[in-house]
């Protein structure tokens, strides 16, 4: 009787782990179809250049906001920080919503109003139920073209903004950060702070702040996105009665090229515990061939955090060289895209003592990126790419982000099947190309700050850019 049981339990066995392969099969085949059922963006170009695009996913929220192709590097050296100013003057009230007013109507729908502005956007978006789409768009097209800009906010302002300075100051990574754009687009728009200096900040006043909405809010470098909860035809009525009567652009805007130079800064402040440092290369725009390639090279090269754990199992070589030599705390690789250039590179944290041996493990992984990188290596890190790509796109307010994204950069909305396939027909012979097109030989751009006495000097990081072997 018991071997009888005994039967019965393998051949269940063997049944369950038949279900599971076809359960396993069954989910493979249904990816494509997954990727291909996604509902598609559409996009509508009104009269005045204004572009609307949607995604109708039938949910109960939506989120929808403004996507404006003007930030920091539209700005001089003379009014740098004016964009990241009027983020902050746009929910201080319009002519027809006080402060207050705007507030109260924003918490009684119980709706969620932000805003953001980067080197290239400035993002202005609400959060909310489907059925409140219509008095979001309102509300964003009112913030937009009719803020008060009041002298008395203005000055209130001032003092915030310059306190969110002292707190970015305490944010060692985005000091770094803010330092490499400085030293490797120097002289250019691009190596500007997004805060702006504190003398501009004292100085900008409402004259300021209206000169940039009249040179750069144009309805064709404005996109109104959004995602959840919407009908695209319904949107684009709410965009023609709210936003039909902003001026079109004549002219496309100016790009001024933003020259990458290979060179470096360092804060040296034994104080702090850690060194933070960053080197990147110039990478490619948005819209380049090269970029699909980089960032699977990116995702090869990944991110580490010693709280993680689990380091000398890890795929990535530094990752494992990290955990078992102990050379540092945490790094990232980053592909950070503009329009016309971009920086490709590694942020990491680590001890005084290991800044040198962690540099050697980083560039000695970039030279293996040119030469050797392996078919497994990259067929992981595609995985990961697609994988980290969709995990992304969790929830309508992302789904928003990358509709407004894509729609300013490549002036459509990249469907993640033909995306799926574009990362999939990267090969071995591709990562290696772009590797030594944008990595081997190369002068580096390098930010440190912290008790980094121990970082190689220039000259040697640069004579690590290449392999000399017979």
């Amino acid at each position: 009787m018991a071997l009888r049981v005994l039967g019965v339990s393998q051949n269940m066995r063997t049944f369950v782990r038949g279900v599971d392969m076809i359960k396993r099969y069954k989910s493979a085949a249904t990816l494509q179809k997954t990727l291909l059922n996604i509902p598609a963006t559409q996009v509508t170009k009104l009269d005045n250049g204004l572009r609307v695009a949607s995604e109708d996913s039938g949910a109960s929220t939506a989120t929808v906001g403004l996507w404006i192709d003007a930030g920091s590097r539209s700005e001089t050296e003379k009014n740098n920080g004016v964009a990241h100013f009027l983020e902050h003057m746009a929910f201080k009230g319009t002519a027809k919503r006080s402060q207050t007013d705007l507030e109260l109507e924003v918490e009684n729908l119980g709706a969620h109003l932000n805003a953001y502005t980067s080197r290239e956007q400035t993002v202005f978006y609400a959060k909310c139920l489907s059925k409140d789409v219509p008095k979001a768009v309102e509300i964003l097209s009112d913030i937009i073209q009719n803020s008060k800009l009041g002298e008395s906010e203005i000055a209130r302002e001032r003092s915030v903004i310059l306190r969110e300075m002292q707190e970015v100051e305490s944010n060692l990574q985005e000091v770094v950060f803010d330092h490499l754009h400085a030293t490797a687009y120097q002289g250019t728009p691009l190596g500007q702070t997004i805060l702006g200096p504190t003398k501009n900040i004292q100085s900008i006043g409402k004259s300021d702040l209206t000169d940039y909405i009249q040179t750069h809010y144009k309805a064709s470098r404005i996109v109104l996105a959004a995602a959840g909860g919407v009908k695209h035809d319904d949107l684009v009525k709410l965009a023609g009665s709210n936003l039909g009567g902003l001026e079109a652009s004549v002219l496309p805007p100016e790009v001024t090229p933003c020259r990458f130079t290979g060179s470096e800064v360092r804060v040296r402040d034994d104080s702090l515990p850690l060194a933070h440092v960053a080197i990147a290369v110039e990478g490619c725009g948005w819209t380049d061939q090269d970029n699909i390639p980089l960032m699977v090279a990116n995702t090869l090269v990944g991110a580490w955090d010693r709280s993680q754990g689990g380091g000398a199992n890890n795929a990535s070589n530094l990752a494992r060289a990290s955990a078992e030599d102990n050379l540092c705390h945490s790094f990232q690789s980053f592909n950070t895209c503009y329009r016309d250039t971009g920086l490709w590179g590694i942020y990491f944290v680590c001890d005084p003592l290991q800044c040198e041996d962690m540099l050697f493990n980083v560039q000695s992984e970039w030279m293996r990126l040119c030469t050797m990188v392996t078919e497994a290596e990259v067929e992981r890190a595609k995985n990961l790419l697609k994988t980290n790509m969709l995990l992304q796109l969790d929830g309508t307010t992302p789904i928003c982000e990358d509709i407004g994204r894509q729609i300013l950069c490549y002036n459509r909305r990249i469907p993640l099947h033909e995306l799926e396939q574009r990362i999939d027909a990267v090969s071995v012979g591709n990562v290696r190309d772009v590797a030594m097109k944008y990595i081997y030989d190369r002068c580096p751009a390098v930010a440190a700050v912290g008790p980094v006495e121990n970082l190689p000097d220039y000259n040697r990081i640069r004579s690590s850019m290449y392999w000399l072997r017979v």
